[in-house]
């Protein structure tokens, strides 16, 4: 039990520093994957391609271009105006 007006001092110390039995933790595993994370790596292809090949097809589908033909667009107008389109 520490009483009022003292002081705990703490040390901190160092690692100790790896010898050569030890090369900062790289053991003989260091490095190497399991064959589940080469079936998770598969699975994340496969997912990428199944997802780029949905993009392709529904880029295909988006028109050239958003703005209305010269046509349309000039009948539109005057329908709206509520005047007849001279013939």
């Amino acid at each position: 039990m520490t009483h009022p007006g003292e002081t705990i001092a703490l040390v901190v110390q160092p690692s100790p520093v790896p010898g050569p039995e030890d090369p900062g933790g790289r053991g003989e595993d260091f490095g190497k994957s399991s064959p589940l994370g080469f079936l998770i790596l598969l699975i994340f292809f496969i997912a990428v391609a199944f997802l780029i090949r949905s993009m392709t097809k529904h880029l295909k589908r988006v028109p050239a271009s958003f703005d209305e033909p010269e046509e349309e667009a000039s009948d539109d107008a005057e329908q709206s105006n509520g005047k007849p389109k001279p013939a």
